[in-house]
């Protein structure tokens, strides 16, 4: 069965943030795609929201922390919302829990900018 992912990407209340709505899995079969969408011009603080996402594989993950070093090194805001249990497990497991910002709900995060 092949994956697919949807990525809605959004305008936040900060003239910067630009909101990252994914639905679906975010694995190795459909990375590409959010790699694609993080890339564009424009995209500097950004939030992904993963409520609608069931699971990540490594490479997923792989893909989250590499845009998360690009805000970093950009000086951008970044943050993590909505992620389920399965997710929050792998955050937990990986210990990535400890680096990226990640928040109940988009409002949650917004205000952290």
């Amino acid at each position: 069965m092949a994956e697919n992912i949807e990525i809605q990407r959004s305008t936040g209340t900060g003239p910067k943030t630009t909101i990252l709505r994914l639905r679906g899995p975010l694995t190795l079969a459909t990375l590409f795609d959010f790699q694609t969408t993080v890339r564009q011009p424009g995209t500097t603080d950004t939030i992904l929201d993963l409520t609608q996402v069931p699971y990540i594989d490594s490479a997923g993950l792989g893909a989250i922390l590499a845009h998360w070093a690009h805000t970093q090194r950009s000086k951008d805001k970044f943050a993590v919302v909505g992620a389920n249990e399965r997710v929050q497990v792998l955050f937990n497991i990986t210990k990535v829990n400890g680096i990226l910002p990640i928040f109940p709900s988009t409002e949650d995060a917004e205000r952290s900018f």
